[in-house]
């Protein structure tokens, strides 16, 4: 798809057409510098459309919505080489299925999306390192900061976790953490006032235009975390608040992996991400095929081993599912729930797709009219078995 790069605003200046390539720092660099944003995901070096099939998490969605919420329509190539227009009066029923589940259904070359005048000059940014003596201020600030789906509309996107630093501990895992604020600093340093009384370690921050925010947080095209050719071993979870037991024993775990296996510790992250979701939220659930409004947190963890080393890949994988049994043992309550651009293929399609029943019929529906062959079974399939599920070696 790196052919499909373009991106035309349209004369309305309420929409733009997207090349199914774009990239999130591609879009988010051209559209400021036309005096728009959308909605997009954090990281600069990931696709748009990728994240977007899936419903598509991001800096503007407490304000925007999803990057789904904001399909206008979408040209799909589908199984059988027929091309399409799904909008809402072509197509309109799998228009649905495209928000949330759209990798099921066909190739995507181009889509027309919401943009939007692009709002402050400045947004703020605040990092910072804890050690892990202070993990229960830390998350017991973030339960009363976030409200359980309250968050400041434009206190944006916040993410951080575990990780090992050698320059502060070579025995212990830090916590770090990173704040984007649309807007002034001083709105934002009021907001973060609970942050700040916690001591750091370690604290940066700064004024930046809006395409400079993933740079400061670290998901720069040319920064670590977009650096390809590495084998990753992930899992995932979606909770609505932080549990301090859990979060305790998955540090905990942590340290344990540094003294016993350094070579995994040295490569792994547990990450937490929190939005804001007040336009999240306020749409219905029922308009889109995307199942999952209430977690107001995504958790992954991501462990970049050596390749070819079967007992460090063994050793990951079994770290990644502790950690996510961990974070659903501190919900009970609560079904698990998997983002499907976070899945791993193994999860049972429920957790994928949508624990209601009308749900799954309704997606399976749409799968036997427009790929009845199940040719887009690939990544995370709604439809599974024997005869359609293609083999996934870790």
């Amino acid at each position: 798809m790196a052919r499909f790069r373009d991106i035309n605003i349209q004369p309305s200046g309420e929409t733009a057409w997207f090349g199914g390539g774009v990239y999130d720092g591609q879009a988010t660099e051209y559209l400021w510098e036309k005096g728009y944003v959308a909605t997009t995901g954090a990281c600069n070096c990931v696709g748009m459309l990728g994240p977007g099939l899936g419903g598509g998490h991001g800096p503007l969605e407490g304000v925007y919505g999803l990057i789904s919420d904001n399909f206008r329509q979408l040209n799909v190539v589908l199984a059988n080489g027929t091309a399409i227009t799904v909008n809402e009066t072509s197509h309109a029923d799998l228009l649905w299925g495209m928000k949330g589940a759209g990798h099921n259904f066909g190739i995507v070359t181009s889509f027309e999306l919401n943009i939007y005048p692009r709002g402050p000059d400045l947004w703020h940014y605040h990092n910072y390192i804890w050690r892990g003596d202070k993990l229960d201020a830390v998350f017991t600030a973030f339960n009363n900061f976030h409200n359980n789906g309250s968050t400041p509309v434009n206190m944006t996107v916040n993410f951080g976790g575990f990780q090992l630093n050698t320059t502060i501990s070579t025995t212990d895992p830090v916590i770090w953490w990173t704040f984007a604020y649309r807007g002034t600093a001083q709105e934002a340093e009021n907001l973060l006032a609970p942050f700040n009384a916690i001591g750091s370690v370690h604290e940066d921050s700064g004024d930046v235009p809006y395409p400079g925010v993933s740079i400061a947080q670290g998901n720069g095209e040319n920064q670590f975390i977009c650096q390809d050719n590495e084998v990753r071993i992930t899992s995932t979870a979606g909770l609505q608040v932080y549990n301090l037991t859990a979060e305790h024993q998955i540090y905990d775990g942590f340290k344990r992996r540094i003294a016993s296996n350094p070579t995994l510790a040295a490569g792994a992250g547990i990450l937490h991400e929190g939005y804001s979701t007040e336009a999240v939220d306020n749409k219905n659930p029922e308009d889109s095929a995307y199942p999952f409004r209430a977690d107001h947190h995504l958790m992954l963890v991501q462990i970049i081993i050596p390749p070819g080393n079967a007992s460090i890949e063994r050793a990951a994988w079994e770290w990644a599912r502790e950690v996510t049994d961990q974070w659903n043992g501190g919900q009970p309550e609560r079904p698990v729930n998997t983002y499907v651009n976070y899945a791993n293929g193994y999860e049972p399609v429920e957790q994928v797709y949508g624990h209601e029943p009308w749900r799954l019929e309704r997606l399976r529906a749409l799968k036997k009219v427009y790929d009845p062959e199940n040719r887009f079974r690939f990544y995370n399939p709604i439809v599974r078995g024997n005869a359609t599920m293609t083999a996934r070696y870790r």
